[in-house]
Order: C-alpha cells, then sequence, then structure tokens
C-alpha cells in the first residue's frame, strides 16, 4: 500500500494532523499501536487541557470546535501566586482578565475524552483518512514501513512523508537518525479532578511552591483540572496514599478558597524533564508535538506547541502540494523547521527558566520574583501583551491558527 503520507501516532496531535490535511487531495495513513476502542472510553477520568485562543480558531477551521463548544469551560482570567505550602499566596500576584483583550477569552478547557473522541469520529467520517489500529511500527526507512498487526502479521506500506507524532521517546526520529538534548527536572507532574464547594468563576490559578508549581484549571461545573508537580520521592509517596491520604497532602497546598474538596475521577502521574529533537526533519520525516519536544508543564502549552507544528506543518505541505512539489522534497521539509524552530526554542527556554526561579525556597529569589510579578501587574501594556502570548496571538502564526481554512 502507497499513501501521500504515514502518521505515526494515535494521540491527539496525529489525528488532528490527518483532519488538518484530509481536504487536500491526499491519502492519509494514520497508524496507531493501541487498539481504537481503548481511545474511545467516554468516562470522566480528570485528563484535560488548556486549549488557546489560537488553538480553538484552528479547531474552528476545521470544523470541529461545533462538537466541543458545548462541553469547553472559557479561561476568563489568570492568577498568578507565590508562596509556601500551608502559608497560601504571597500578597503581590499577577492578574491576566480576559477583558484586557478583543478576542475575548484567553482559551477555554477540554476535557481528554470529549477531544479524543471529536477527533476519532472526524477520522472515521473523512474518506481520505484510513485508520490503522493495534499496528506496531517495526522499521522506518526512507519512506517505507514495515508494520506487525494484532495477530502477529507483517505488512509493508510507503508513503511520500512520514509524520512522526509517537511521543517523547519516538521511535520514528530514533529510525531518521535525529538525536535529542535536554535535561531531567527530577520533579512529577500529578494529574487529576477534583470537586469543590465554590463556584471557580472561569479563573485559572498558577501557583508556585518551593518544590513545583500548581495549577488550578476550571472545568464545567464546581469542578476544576489539578497539575500538581512535586519532588519525584515526594510525588510518589503522595501517589501511594489512599483518595483520603491524597487529599491530605493536597489541602495545604490547594488552599480553602474554593470551599471543600473532594476528588473526582482517577489520578495520573508523568516524569518531567526537557526534551528537545535536534532536528525536525529528516529524509521524507517530519517530527510535530512530543516527538519533535517535551517541555515543563507549568504554561499549560504542550498540547498548544503541538497544534502550532500541525497548523505550520499543514500549510506548507498543502502550499507545496499546489505548486506541485514533491511534499516529501528536503526543501519543503525545511520551511516547516525554519517555521517552528524559534517558537520551540522559545517556549523551551521560557519555562525551563521560570521553573528554575520559582521552584526553590530562596528567600532573595523569592522577594524578587514576587516584586516581578507586582509590577507587570501594574504595566498594562506589558500585561495585555502577555495575554495575547498565552492566548497564541503573536509570532508569524499559520492560516489555520487565525481561523482561516487552507
Amino acid at each position: 500500500m502507497h499513501f501521500d503520507i504515514c502518521i505515526i501516532g494515535g494521540g491527539l496531535v496525529g489525528p488532528l494532523m490527518a483532519r488538518a490535511l484530509a481536504d487536500h487531495g491526499m491519502r492519509i495513513a494514520v497508524i496507531d499501536a493501541l487498539p481504537a476502542d481503548t481511545r474511545r472510553d467516554p468516562g470522566f477520568d480528570g485528563r484535560a487541557y488548556a486549549l488557546s485562543l489560537s488553538s480553538i480558531r484552528l479547531l474552528t477551521a476545521l470544523g470541529l470546535w461545533h462538537t466541543l463548544r458545548d462541553r469547553a469551560e472559557p479561561i476568563l482570567d489568570i492568577k498568578v501566586s507565590d508562596g509556601r505550602k500551608g502559608e497560601g499566596a504571597a500578597p503581590l500576584f499577577l492578574h491576566f482578565d480576559h477583558h484586557e483583550i478583543d478576542e475575548g477569552p484567553m482559551g477555554h478547557m477540554v476535557e481528554d475524552r470529549f477531544l479524543r473522541r471529536s477527533l476519532l469520529q472526524s477520522m472515521d467520517d473523512t474518506a481520505a483518512i484510513t485508520p490503522m489500529a493495534q499496528r506496531r511500527v517495526l522499521s522506518c526507512d526512507q519512506g517505507k514501513l514495515l508494520l506487525q498487526g494484532p495477530r502477529g502479521g507483517q505488512t509493508e506500506i510507503s508513503a511520500d512523508l512520514i509524520i512522526g507524532a509517537d511521543g517523547r521517546n519516538s521511535r520514528i526520529a530514533e529510525w531518521s537518525g535525529i538525536t535529542r538534548t535536554g535535561w531531567d527536572y527530577d520533579q512529577t507532574s500529578i494529574v487529576c479532578a477534583i470537586d469543590h464547594a465554590a463556584p471557580h468563576d472561569g479563573i485559572a490559578h498558577q501557583f508556585f511552591a518551593p518544590a513545583g508549581p500548581l495549577a488550578i484549571l476550571p472545568l464545567q461545573g464546581n469542578r476544576s483540572s489539578i497539575v500538581w508537580t512535586e519532588g519525584r520521592d515526594m510525588a510518589a509517596e503522595i501517589l501511594a496514599r489512599d483518595d483520603a491520604g491524597f487529599l491530605q497532602a493536597l489541602r495545604p497546598v490547594f488552599g480553602d478558597f474554593l470551599g471543600e474538596i473532594s476528588l473526582a475521577g482517577d489520578r495520573f502521574s508523568y516524569p518531567l524533564g526537557l526534551s528537545l529533537a535536534t532536528a525536525l526533519v529528516a529524509p521524507r520525516v517530519a517530527l510535530i508535538g512530543d516527538a519533535g519536544h517535551g517541555i515543563h508543564p507549568l504554561a499549560g502549552q504542550g498540547l498548544n506547541l503541538g497544534i502550532r507544528d500541525v497548523a505550520a506543518l499543514a500549510q506548507v505541505l498543502v502550499d507545496a502540494r499546489r505548486r506541485g512539489e514533491d511534499i516529501g522534497a528536503a526543501n519543503v521539509l525545511a520551511r516547516y523547521q525554519q517555521w517552528r524552530r524559534f517558537d520551540i526554542a522559545a517556549l523551551a527556554v521560557a519555562t525551563d527558566g521560570i521553573n528554575r526561579l520559582f521552584s526553590n525556597d530562596n528567600s532573595l529569589l523569592r522577594g524578587a520574583r514576587d516584586l516581578g510579578l507586582g509590577l507587570v501587574n501594574r504595566l498594562p501594556a506589558l500585561r495585555r501583551g502577555l495575554i495575547r502570548e498565552a492566548a497564541g496571538l503573536t509570532g508569524d502564526l499559520p492560516q489555520l491558527l487565525t481561523g482561516r481554512p487552507l
């Protein structure tokens, strides 16, 4: 079998990449190692994503946002504060108000189950996309793939371009000779959802504690998603507790501003580190999402960064196709890499620097960063610029991120 494009990875950015290209005369295969049914579980598990305004514009341009709008919670304000466990937030903090920009909410919170199901349904409904679940890639070489099926049989397929969307430990990158650079943070991110007595009013909170940040992100109703970062050993001890013990550890960090809290759904954990591919392209290969970059989750920008990859690569490939170029040619893929490298590097440096600045209990640094947050909060022009940055409205944006179809 030959396809124009084979996408390796059936998580979120892989199917989204397929959908972005499907209306432009290309035959696309999406290869996923997991069974399709495991990707469609409609049960609530607590995982959710903060989608920036530009990411929502892309979903709108692809005809997907209408399936998610009624299940999404707008992020109206963001409050950033520093402090210690048990002492609450410092008196100086940074407040982003969505009224300060004309475009509206900076983003929306969308649960993983709804976003994943929307993407899978879109693939099923699109004739140009061939989903291939329960296929393990055994090798990748110059546009040729060897797959192992669910019953052990092997199949060879080929494509003009292989897109690696297979995560931080990308085998596509490895087989293509792309190395990685980065380091471990010795931190673990604990992700879950909580029910709380008081309404969140659409406000997202980013609280920096010495061990790592705690993000409290609004979901529909009196429910929030949390991303809680702790040192690796402490996180393991907290995760080993039962639900009552887990909440006992969370409450001093969380505070009481939302009233009584209780656990909703499952708990997940992810080891944290910085992992950057040294290149985004190789002969007939391009990387998107975590296959190209894994950053600290403190800004909630990991998925948005992958969506920006999708938008840029889709525009490069569609433009090349219209000009009659080989979409897997080195000069075509170089345009994608050039477009994305600065944005990826800038966000990686920013998240790494912020994590290092705030994840400590140095009294001098603590005083300086509190003053910095208070100063930025008093400068409306700078604050509006940061709001637009968080909403994904700055820089050289691909068409899809502005809401315009390709």
